[in-house]
């Protein structure tokens, strides 16, 4: 052995005598170094030299390779310490430590240290709900008992308490501390310990260990002082409390690392598999058919089969998102349980199929050793009649992993016919996607080996279930970026031309006066806006909402609305009918029928003012043409929306205009309110799609054939707000003649139009009342549309509700002007049409001289009402005896 280098030996004489002497120099550091210096020995070798990204690698290696940090220092060097200073000091002694086996061994060794214990366990807790236990993590351990034999120790005992027996599992149920002097006259206390180990116990001090969130996740126990005493005093107790106190939480800290480790090590054993998996990103068929393949492969199985749920990408739920406010709790699906085929019945599966049946969209299956897919889409008869997918739907419905071992058996028999006939064992796993819900079931069918299906294989298959949810979570997330794509243009097209109102508008509009409710007409069902400029629609817009008190009831600011009407108005494109004109008269006709039609006693505040913003908003952003041309076009709206394809869209306008600055005339409603009044908004202006129209119709005057009188149920209330819309979109066709056949005209127009743009890009021939070159038939049109839709939806609510009977009364007289025109058309007469209505000329019967007849005859081409165009034509020549009837 060297002897020590002198004092002016160099470092590096001085580094290879330490280097040389390593055993000796632990030692030293061990019995006789102070501990400032093992502090800066500590400090030294901890330092980092470098600035490092992340601990976690080096976390997850340490656990790997089972390396542990240094031993405490010693227990005389403890033992001197001040109280607070030793209880610091053992704090952070464990406040670092993730092994769970070092943590619990360096608890037990340093509470005895506190409390001058002889010996401690540690149990901790195991099981959910009332099937918990404890298990005993260290047993036995003293201050000089090394890692290795307290370990060693525990898995020979293998110890299970359930909670509420014996002193630690009625401390681990009642979630109290028991002090014992003398251990044998306590009946909670079993001796078998003793008997066996020849160690005698005479004081126990126990105390639950509880997590952040107030649960028992073990329990401690410390068993005789060393010194005199004969029982643990109250200031043993105090120690014993805070001490855990921190240790609840390293305990916590160390589980969850652990389970993080065992995923990572699983992790890594799947990785192949799931680079294969995830090559599909967007073909589900062959996605699924590779998870089934390599599960049938790993598993050896001999068939395999994936039955999946309703897989809507988001739209069906799209708009309730939208409704949604900020802070919403996500319902997630419960973690999944084991479940035997023992503790459950075929009799349970087919009860649980009445109370709750799953239907299962598609249904992949592999046969033939993986060679061949099956890919079905089975109606629900075909559910019912499968028992295999009865045993799927159990297994979805309750959230369960079902491992049948003996099929026939657990059948009883006469369940086991068909599809599940040649069954064996049967595994079913339920899969979960990327946000914990609930889309299918996966299921393995006979183990290769006709054993049952292992917990080992339940692991792997659940891995498998994992990796399948998350998969199918991709393929959606694929077709949703395609429509965010979808959507993107549409908000870049809609930003490029809409823009919120601007503050010098609306602090014009805050200054002016607005005129009566009378001055306008509003409460008349023969309002026209003809006349109105736009400053005035604005302010007969307000001039509504402060009639119908919403202003003050809902403590709408005065300047929020003003410029809430300006953007919704801006927001309005000026194609030639369905414009913010058209809005305002839809608002209006709500309006009139809640004040005039006596239609506000059976609605609720709240109700009118959400009726009165749909009214205003239900044509938001419309570009002149229906859903079925933005269908025809595979326009990026189409793509979005399957269905109510422009209506989804002037939702949505409706939304984001109401969440820009200073535009939220909600802002005031509590949350159930708000809630409440977006879904209102949200279905009435869909109920303006006639097709909604025509699905509810039918039911709606059900309730009317059955007298129904009581409108304030939510479903009901809900259909006669969807009826109302309709009937006020529609209400031009009651306006005064004059009136109606002027925006007859426009509507045609804005038809004819599209009937254009589909000769032109879709080279198709539109439909009659979109085609230009048959616009003589727009009478008969105007009676079909009436005959179809008007008149049934009138008549029924002016029977039922008397007070809108103006709306049926103006219907019906316009049926008769637009049949007497279809007639005049049908006999042969030239519908010459003016902005103005002229007394037909019955017949011109030309005189026996032969001078030509010359009238000028106007196409239906027009701009809007406020713009009159010079007649544009071409001249027509008449001999003999032609007729003309002048419009």
């Amino acid at each position: 052995m060297m002897t020590p280098p002198a004092a002016d030996d160099d470092l590096v004489s001085a580094g290879q005598w330490l280097e040389s002497n390593g055993a000796l120099v632990e030692q030293w550091l061990k019995q006789h170094a102070s501990f400032d210096l093992r502090r800066r020995v500590q400090d030294a070798v901890a330092a980092p030299t470098s600035r490092r990204a992340s601990t976690t690698p080096d976390l997850f290696q340490r656990w790997l390779v089972g390396s542990h940090p240094p031993v405490l220092r010693p227990r005389q060097d403890l033992e001197s310490m001040e109280e607070s200073e030793l209880f610091m000091e053992l704090i952070r002694d464990v406040a670092n430590e993730l092994d769970i086996d070092v943590l619990c061994h360096k608890i037990l060794r340093n509470v005895s240290l506190l409390t001058r214990a002889d010996r401690g366990s540690l149990f901790l807790t195991r099981g959910d709900g009332d099937d918990k236990y404890l298990v005993a993590k260290l047993f036995d351990v003293r201050h000089d008992t090394s890692l290795e034999e307290a370990v060693k120790l525990a898995r020979t005992e293998d110890l299970r308490i359930p909670f509420g027996v014996g002193i630690a599992g009625t401390v681990a149920k009642n979630k109290i501390l028991i002090n014992i002097s003398d251990a044998y006259n306590d009946p909670r206390f079993s001796s078998d310990v003793d008997l066996k180990t020849g160690y005698k116990t005479n004081s126990i001090l126990c105390m639950p260990i509880c997590n952040y969130e107030g649960e028992v996740i073990g329990v401690a126990q410390i068993i005789n002082k060393t010194n005199d005493s004969q029982e643990f005093t109250p200031h043993d107790v105090e120690v014993f409390r805070r001490y855990l106190t921190f240790c609840g939480i390293g305990i916590q800290n160390a589980q969850l690392f652990e389970v993080s480790v065992l995923e990572y090590k699983r992790n890594q054993i799947l990785l192949n598999l799931a680079r294969s998996i995830f090559e599909e990103q967007n073909n589900l068929e062959c996605l699924v058919t590779k998870i089934m393949r390599e599960a049938q492969d790993l598993l050896k199985c001999e068939r395999c089969a994936v039955y999946l749920m309703d897989l809507d990408c988001g739209e069906a739920n799209h708009l309730e998102r939208i409704v949604e406010r900020p802070g919403r709790i996500i319902r997630r699906h419960a973690p999944l349980n084991r479940v035997e085929s023992g503790s459950v019945t075929a009799e349970d599966m087919r009860e649980s199929g009445l109370r709750a049946p799953c239907s299962f969209t598609t249904i992949f299956e592999l046969r033939d050793d993986g060679t061949k897919t099956l890919v079905s889409r089975p109606s629900s008869f075909d559910l019912q009649c499968s028992t295999l997918a009865q045993i799927a739907s159990y297994a979805a419905s309750t959230g369960q992993i079902l491992n049948i071992g003996d099929v026939r058996t657990w059948l009883n028999e006469q369940h086991s016919e068909g599809d599940a006939e040649s069954a064996r064992t049967i595994l079913c796993m339920p899969i979960i996607n990327g946000q914990r819900t609930l889309i299918g079931v996966a299921q393995l069918i006979n183990k290769d080996n006709g054993a049952p299906f292992t917990d080992c294989d339940v692991s792997l298959f659940e891995a498998f279930a994992i990796f399948c949810g998350l998969g199918i979570h991709n393929t959606q997330m694929y077709e949703n970026a395609c429509k965010l794509m979808a959507k993107q243009k549409v908000a870049l097209e809609c930003l490029s031309y809409h823009a919120t109102a601007s503050n010098d508008a609306t602090d014009k509009l805050i200054k002016e006066e607005v005129p009566s409710a009378e001055n306008y007409n509003l409460y008349s069902f023969t309002f026209i806006d003809f006349e109105l400029s736009d400053e005035d629609t604005c302010k007969a817009t307000i001039r509504m909402f402060l009639e119908c008190n919403l202003v003050q009831q809902f403590h709408i600011p005065y300047e929020v609305l003003c410029r809430w009407i300006l953007s919704v108005k801006k927001n309005y494109r000026p194609v030639k009918y369905h414009n913010w004109r058209h809005a305002l008269n839809v608002a209006q006709t709500m309006f009139a029928m809640f004040k005039t039609g006596k239609m506000e006693r059976f609605m609720s505040d709240l109700e009118m003012l959400g009726l009165l913003v749909a009214c205003l908003c239900h044509d938001l952003d419309h570009r002149g043409t229906n859903n079925a041309f933005q269908t025809k076009t595979e326009s990026p709206l189409a793509i979005l929306y399957s269905t109510s394809t422009m209506e989804h869209h002037h939702f949505d306008q409706c939304v984001m205009i109401l969440n820009t600055d200073s535009n939220n005339i909600f802002q005031a409603l509590s949350t159930d309110d708000y809630r409440r009044v977006m879904k209102l908004v949200e279905t009435a202006i869909l109920s303006t799609d006639l097709a909604m129209y025509f699905k509810k119709r039918n039911k709606f005057l059900e309730l009317i054939d059955n007298g129904e009188f009581d409108w304030q149920s939510d479903d009901k209330k809900e259909l006669l707000s969807g009826m109302m819309m309709t009937a006020c979109d529609v209400s031009a066709i009651a306006k005064p003649w004059d009136v109606q056949h002027r925006v007859a005209k426009l509507v045609a127009d804005e038809f004819f139009d599209q009937g254009d743009m589909e000769k032109m890009q879709l080279k198709e021939q539109p439909i009659a009342m979109m085609d230009r070159e048959r616009k003589d038939e727009l009478p008969q049109m105007q009676v079909g549309f009436i005959d179809v839709i008007c008149l049934p939806l009138y008549r029924v609510l002016s029977e039922t509700f008397p007070w809108v009977k103006p709306l049926y009364q103006g219907t019906l007289e316009n049926r008769k002007n637009w049949q007497d025109l279809a007639e005049k058309v049908e006999m042969g007469l030239t519908w010459i049409d003016h902005d103005t209505i002229d007394k037909p000329v019955e017949a011109f019967a030309d005189t026996e001289e032969t001078k030509d007849i010359e009238l000028t005859v106007q196409t239906l081409h027009t701009t809007p009402a406020c713009q009159q165009l010079p007649p544009l034509g071409h001249k027509l020549k008449r001999n003999k005896h032609k007729l003309c009837c002048i419009l």
